[in-house]
C-alpha cells in the first residue's frame, strides 16, 4: 500500500501529538492509518484504487492534519481523531466513502461489545457455532460435560476480558496478541500446565477427596493412582501434564513385585536360577498389565473441562531390568494399539530420550530399546523423541515438556538441589508477528517500533497473569498446593507464591509466523542470509 507522500500533509507539524486509544494507552499520532483505513474503504466501495483515488485520500488526510494540529497541542483521543475524518469527508462531499468508513467504525464497535456479552456467545453454542463448539479439538463438543464446560467457557471469556487491563483486552480483541485459556484464566487464578510430583506423592502418600491413599505395594497399584493424579490434577489445571522419566519412577513398585513373586517361587521351586527366571516371567507380565491399563485408563478418563487429560510420559533413561522392561512394555502397547479395531491411542504424548551410552550407539545397553522405539514412531507416530544433550544445553537440565511443548528451566532449590518436578507454567500469550510486518509496510524502523510497542503489551498481560494466579488460595486446589502435585506441600494459610517464586514457575511467551514477519521486513537480506 503506498505511503502518504503530499507536501501538504508534510507542511503540519503533528510530532507533539500523542493518540489516547480506548484502553488508556498513548501512543504516537500515525497519520498512515487513516490513510490506509480510507483506501481500505475505497477498495470496499469501487473494488479498485486508481492513482487519482490515492491523490484524493492524501489530500484528505492532509485536511484532517491540519485540523488536529489546530485544535489540540499534546493529546488527541481516539474518538476525537475519527469525528475529524468523518467532518472531513463530509466536508469533501465524499458521502458514499463517509457512509463506509462510518460503517467500518461502527462495526468495529459492535465486535468490540459483542466479545464481552455473554448473551451473544451462549447463541452461538446454542447454534453450534464452528468457532466455540470446536475451538478445541481435544474436546467432543456433542457431549453433555463438554457443553457445560463450554457454556461455563462463555463466562469465563466474557468475564475475563473485563479483567484483564485495558490495553491486554484490546490487543487480543484485535488480534496483536493471543491471551491462551481466556475460558478458564483470569477468570480463575488457574496455572497452565505442569511436571507432576509423582514421585513424592506415591512415596509419601497423598489425598483424593475423602480418601488418605498410602504408598502403593506394586506397580499395579502404582499405575492405578497415576491415572487417578492424572484426572484430579487435570481437572484443577487447564493445561498437560507429565510424567517425566516414568521407567525410573515405577522400577522401584515393579521391584516389589519381583520380590514377592521370588518368595513364591522360594517355596514352591527348587533351584536359584529357576526361582528367579519364575520371578522375572510374572514380573514382566505385571508390568506389561500395568502400562496396558495405565494406556486404557487415561484414554477413558474425562476431567471436569470435558476432554481426556493431555497427558505426557518421558521415558527411555533406565537401564536395569525392571526400567527396560517398562520401557519396552509402553512401546510394545502402544504398537499394538486400542482396542478391537487396534486403533492409534491419543493420549498418553510418549516421549522417549536418546542419551550417549545409554541407547544412542548399537554397543550401548538400551540400544535395542532405542531400535523398539524407532518402529514404534513409525507405526504410531510417537513417541517423539529428545536429544538428552540439547536439552540439558537448552534448558540448564534435563526434564520432559509439561504436557506439550513447555519447558521448564534449570532450577535449584535454596539446598542448592536440582528440582523439576513439581513445577509449573502459569500461562501462555502468543505475539502476532504477522501482522506487525505488514503495518511496517517494509519498514524495518517501524517494524522494530510496533514490535517494542506489541512486546511490552505481552509483558504486562504475562506480569498479569502471574499477579492474577498469585490470588489462588492452597483449598482451591489440593491436589495441587496442599497434597504434593506441585511438590512442597502448603497448609491452607500459606500464600501459593511460595511455589511460584525466585522463577520456580514459568511464563510463556509465544509467536505465530516467524518467517513470515520477517521476512516482510527484511525480504532478500534474510535470503541471503539463511544461517541467520
Amino acid at each position: 500500500m503506498m505511503k502518504i507522500t503530499d507536501e501538504k500533509a508534510e507542511d503540519v507539524n503533528l510530532s507533539t501529538i500523542k493518540v489516547v486509544k480506548r484502553d488508556g494507552r498513548l501512543v504516537t499520532f500515525d497519520d498512515q492509518k487513516i490513510y490506509d483505513a480510507l483506501i481500505k474503504a475505497e477498495q470496499k466501495i469501487h473494488d479498485q484504487v486508481t492513482p487519482l483515488t490515492h491523490q484524493k485520500v492524501q489530500s484528505i488526510v492532509a485536511d484532517v492534519n491540519r485540523e488536529i494540529a489546530e485544535r489540540f497541542t499534546n493529546n488527541v483521543k481516539i474518538y476525537e481523531i475519527q469525528n475529524i475524518v468523518e467532518h472531513t469527508l463530509l466536508s469533501n462531499n465524499e458521502y458514499a466513502l463517509a457512509e463506509e468508513y462510518i460503517h467500518y467504525r461502527t462495526q468495529r464497535d459492535f465486535e468490540r461489545s459483542k466479545a464481552t456479552d455473554i448473551n451473544v456467545s451462549i447463541g452461538k453454542l446454542i447454534n453450534k457455532d464452528q468457532t466455540v463448539v470446536n475451538e478445541n479439538a481435544n474436546k467432543d463438543s456433542d457431549v453433555f460435560n463438554t457443553q457445560r464446560d463450554l457454556t461455563a467457557g462463555i463466562v469465563g471469556k466474557s468475564i475475563g476480558l473485563k479483567m484483564l487491563p485495558s490495553h491486554v483486552a484490546n490487543a487480543h480483541q484485535k488480534g496483536d496478541i493471543h491471551y491462551h485459556d481466556l475460558d478458564y484464566h483470569p477468570y480463575t487464578p488457574m496455572t497452565n500446565c505442569c511436571l507432576i510430583d509423582f514421585k513424592g506423592m506415591l512415596n509419601n502418600g497423598f489425598k483424593i477427596g475423602n480418601a488418605d491413599v498410602e504408598s502403593p505395594k506394586s506397580i499395579q497399584t502404582a499405575t492405578a493412582q497415576i491415572s487417578q493424579i492424572i484426572a484430579n490434577v487435570a481437572s484443577s489445571q487447564y493445561g498437560g501434564c507429565s510424567a517425566d522419566r516414568i521407567d525410573e519412577l515405577l522400577a522401584p513398585f515393579a521391584e516389589r513385585n519381583y520380590e514377592k513373586h521370588l518368595a513364591d517361587a522360594q517355596e514352591w521351586i527348587e533351584g536359584e536360577e529357576r526361582q528367579k527366571a519364575f520371578a522375572q516371567k510374572k514380573t514382566k507380565k505385571d508390568i506389561f498389565d500395568a502400562m496396558q491399563s495405565l494406556e486404557y485408563e487415561i484414554n477413558t478418563l474425562f476431567t471436569s473441562n470435558g476432554q481426556t487429560p493431555f497427558t505426557s510420559l518421558g521415558f527411555g533413561l533406565g537401564t536395569n531390568w525392571f526400567e527396560r522392561e517398562i520401557q519396552r512394555a509402553i512401546l510394545q502397547i502402544r504398537i499394538n494399539g486400542l482396542g478391537i479395531e487396534k486403533r492409534t491411542a491419543i493420549f498418553p504424548k510418549l516421549i522417549f530420550t536418546i542419551k550417549r551410552g545409554v541407547n544412542a550407539q548399537p554397543t550401548d545397553p538400551n540400544y535395542d530399546i532405542k531400535q523398539l522405539a524407532l518402529e514404534c514412531a513409525t507405526k504410531r507416530m510417537y513417541p517423539d523423541v529428545l536429544n538428552y544433550d540439547k536439552i540439558v544445553e537448552l534448558t540448564g537440565s534435563f526434564k520432559v515438556p509439561m504436557g506439550c511443548r513447555s519447558f521448564l528451566q534449570g532450577w535449584k532449590d535454596e539446598q542448592g538441589e536440582e528440582v523439576n518436578v513439581g513445577r509449573m507454567n502459569l500461562g501462555v500469550v502468543t505475539l502476532n508477528l504477522p501482522r506487525i510486518a505488514l503495518e511496517a509496510q517494509g519498514s524495518q524502523e517501524k517494524f522494530w517500533q510496533i514490535l517494542n510497542e506489541r512486546l511490552a503489551i505481552v509483558k504486562d498481560a504475562l506480569v498479569y497473569r502471574v499477579e492474577r494466579v498469585k490470588e489462588a488460595k492452597p483449598a482451591n486446589a489440593p491436589i495441587l498446593y496442599m497434597y504434593g502435585a506441585f511438590g512442597k506441600r502448603l497448609a491452607t494459610q500459606d500464600a501459593v507464591d511460595e511455589l511460584f517464586k525466585n522463577k520456580r514457575a514459568t511464563v510463556s511467551l509465544g509467536y505465530i509466523g516467524l518467517y513470515e514477519g520477517l521476512h516482510h521486513p527484511l525480504g532478500s537480506a534474510l535470503q541471503c542470509q539463511p544461517d541467520q
